[in-house]
């Protein structure tokens, strides 16, 4: 037993951070109201895996600053919590809320479902720097197609942007690849000459001086498909002398699975570099056989002393746009080039050919490719059809109504739905898989309204408590929770998030075990999941009682 906690020890220990007891103490303080905030009555999952333990959760400021039994009059405010499950925000270590969270700064979809933190500039995309090459077109992109005013150049005048915003959620960074590469020469598919490669190895120091977590790729899109490997290492490496993290939407997830992982495998080997495999999938029934042999290469590669894990969404069916099923040729120059190509009757016709190959192996037919987003007026009533359903209306085949949405749209977002159910399991059940969205932020109001997003955005924390641990005992709370807090709190360097402890930043979830269930699908993905009851981020209550309170928390976090 721990000696009970005195206003002496809280002075004397350094104030509002040291103020705490161990899991068996009784605090006794002097003062009057010495927690801002008290949890009381609620069950501990700590996120570390370990077992659960009643105790009450007194807060500071923004920490975490006992744990035990606390007396109600030592809490400015108190709240009864009994019954219900006291865990660390749940931290997305894949989001795609780079522009996003500008334009739904209170990220309803993100901490509705229990996220504090999100991890953005993945698959190669980030949203800074924003310089060179194509930077007009992109603002212009982001004013027209988000409205979002980018005025922003390099990492940091971005993190300024989004701190004179205001956010409900913390927002962390990795600098896209692809981003890098299409500032210093556009969407080429060219290896970089040696000073053009100089000039993307300081903005990747310079990212990183700037607080960005480390690099992503994105090597099924372009211009990632265009990067040799040895480009990619060459930035990994600085990355890896300053400690920080390298994530890959790797180059193939369906035919050439393996290649693809052992690629990421290597580029950690020669790099000296932390990876991550984002979105672990096989995709399309012909190369679900591949999932278990895809999962063994890490596991082989963790023997060998290279620090690699994955991340994966609950869901078997992926999102992204139909430009994926192009060859690389069609696709350089980007999406004003494709629609110059698709005009051209020669180059259509081989576009045609090609795109009716990649698509046989993934997703493998065209009532699986499902619209989630286009941009034009007279195209909307089409978000939400499959690509039989519009081929029908049109009176074409599906290939060509796949064409014509490119030709007529350039840019369109579709569901996929192109995983087993099994493998989903087998790689979320897998100890070095954490969980990550690929979501992003939004609310059902506005553009995304228009849209019929993956309900991945709204539903994947809440979805694995609800679904994956209670209905389908894929595995039990603490380790579900882990997943999704000090797992990926660890991958990123987040030392002050994913656990509950004494010192610890005040992002905490408070749910429901026996109730939380995710709501949003596919045909409905705008809906908010049940039994999330109260959210805090940096010890402000973000959602009350499973509605948002408006506050806006959150923090820019910045890699030290």
């Amino acid at each position: 037993m721990w000696e009970p906690i005195t206003r002496r020890h809280f002075l004397k220990e350094g104030g509002a951070a040291a103020l705490g007891v161990a899991l068996c103490g009784t605090l006794r303080i002097s003062a009057a109201s010495a927690f801002d905030l008290v949890l009381k009555g609620g069950t501990i999952l700590d996120g570390t895996g370990g077992p659960v333990w009643a105790a009450d959760l007194g807060i500071v400021g923004d920490t975490i600053a006992a744990l035990g039994s606390i007396a109600p009059e030592q809490g400015k405010r108190v709240i009864d919590v009994t019954g219900l499950h006291v865990c660390p925000g749940f931290i997305d270590i894949h989001s795609h809320s780079d522009g996003a969270i500008l334009a739904y700064p209170t990220g309803d979809s993100r901490v509705r479902q229990g996220i504090t933190t999100e991890i953005t500039g993945n698959c190669g995309h980030s949203a800074a720097p924003l310089v060179g090459v194509g930077a007009d077109e992109r603002r212009r992109n982001s004013r027209e197609r988000e409205g979002i005013e980018a005025d922003w150049t390099d990492v940091a005048s971005y993190f300024q942007r989004c701190q004179q915003t205001g956010l409900s959620l913390n927002h962390a960074l990795l600098l896209g690849q692809g981003t890098l590469r299409a500032n210093a020469i556009g969407i080429v598919d060219r290896p970089l000459t040696p000073d053009e490669l100089k000039g993307v190895l300081r903005a990747v120091e310079e990212g990183m001086d700037q607080g960005a977590f480390g690099l992503s790729t994105g090597l099924e899109y372009t211009p990632g498909r265009y990067t040799p490997t040895e480009e990619v290492v060459a930035m990994a490496r600085i990355v890896a002398r300053r400690g920080g993290l390298y994530a890959s939407h790797i180059r193939n997830e369906e035919v050439a699975l393996l290649e693809a992982v052992n690629e990421a495998i290597e580029i950690g080997r020669r790099a000296g570099v932390r990876v991550e495999v984002s979105h672990l999938k096989a995709a399309g029934r012909p190369n679900w056989g591949k999932q278990r042999a895809a999962i063994n290469l890490i596991e082989s590669a963790r023997r060998s002393g290279i620090d690699v894990l994955a991340d994966a969404y609950p869901y078997t069916a992926y999102s992204t746009g139909l430009s994926i099923f192009l060859e690389p040729w069609a696709r350089e120059g980007g999406t004003q080039a494709i629609v110059r190509r698709l005009q051209d009757a020669q180059q259509r016709a081989r576009i045609r050919e090609e795109v009716a190959v990649r698509l046989a192996s993934d997703p493998g037919d065209y009532d699986l490719v499902v619209i989630a987003r286009l941009h034009t007026e007279k195209n909307l009533a089409l978000v939400g059809k499959n690509l039989v359903e519009i081929g029908e209306g049109w009176k074409v085949e599906p290939l060509d109504a796949l064409l014509r949405l490119l030709e007529e749209e350039g840019s369109v977002s579709f569901i996929g739905h192109g995983m087993s159910a099994a493998n989903v399991e087998m790689v979320l059940a897998h100890p070095l898989v954490m969980i990550g969205s690929d979501g992003t932020s939004m609310a059902p109001v506005g553009r995304a309204a228009q849209a019929r997003p993956h309900p991945r955005s709204y539903g994947t924390c809440p979805r694995v408590l609800g679904h994956y641990v209670r209905e389908r005992g894929l595995f039990d709370l603490p380790t579900a929770v882990k997943k999704m807090t000090s797992m990926p709190a660890d991958q990123v360097g987040l030392a002050d998030r994913g656990r509950i402890a004494r010192g610890q930043k005040a992002d905490l979830v408070v749910f429901n075990a026996a109730t939380v269930t995710d709501k949003a699908t596919f045909e409905d993905p705008h809906r908010y999941p049940v039994g999330i009851r109260h959210v805090l981020v940096n010890g402000a209550l973000v959602v009350e009682q499973g509605r948002h309170t408006g506050a806006r928390p959150g923090r820019v976090l910045r890699k030290a």
